[in-house]
């Protein structure tokens, strides 16, 4: 597919076409397979902790949207994986160097050739992001989407960093909870409904 063909069916909502550029989910689960899996959230409250060595030995580090990282003390310097669900710009991915890049967004017009061209580029399937809504009963954050994949994954354990349910807002960000589109109070709820039920799944935070 070229560029021009690409927006194309990105614009009229050509699904086909865009999913054949994309792993499949099967393909991209297999490679979190027995891996331990250090998903990093961009809550501002990881700012004061000093995870980024813990984070950092993980098999696989895997990051959200645009992946701040102001301090190696708090947030480590590895990213393996970059889920999005938002604009960002070439030369900044090309920094993080992902080897895997996840559009999770359901909204397509968005999703950028630059991201699309990738090798290693996952596409949500717009039917998984429905099913968390659903559940939810409000649009699921990039985070949670990637906890519920990694739930159904054969991932060997998954620790979450930078989770506080905008407890402490995001560090990408100055909006407070009642101006995104999401439900922090479910998501918060969905989380700890995992960890009592998968012993694979742990969450880190300021406070351990």
């Amino acid at each position: 597919m070229n560029r021009l063909s690409f927006l194309l069916a990105r614009t009229l909502r050509r699904e086909a076409p865009l999913a054949a550029l994309s792993l499949s989910e099967d393909a991209l689960l297999a490679r979190f397979a027995t891996e331990r899996i250090a998903l990093v959230g961009n809550a501002r409250s990881l700012s004061g902790t000093s995870f980024g060595e813990e984070i950092d030995a993980a098999d696989l580090v895997i990051r959200l949207n645009r992946a701040p990282m102001p301090s190696a003390t708090s947030h480590g310097t590895r990213t393996d994986a970059l889920a999005l669900a938002t604009s960002i710009k070439a030369e900044a991915l090309e920094r993080l160097s992902p080897r895997l890049t996840l559009w999770m967004s359901h909204k397509r017009k968005r999703l950028p050739w630059h991201v699309a061209i990738r090798r290693g580029f996952y596409l949500h399937p717009r039917e998984d992001h429905a099913d968390l809504k659903q559940r939810l009963g409000a649009p699921p954050s990039t985070g949670l989407m990637m906890i519920d994949l990694l739930a159904r994954s054969r991932a060997a354990e998954v620790t979450l960093f930078g989770f506080d349910f905008f407890a402490s807002l995001s560090l990408t960000g100055s909006r407070s909870a009642d101006r995104v589109p999401h439900d922090f109070a479910a998501e918060a709820a969905f989380v700890r409904d995992l960890l009592q039920r998968d012993p694979r799944f742990a969450l880190r935070s300021a406070q351990t």
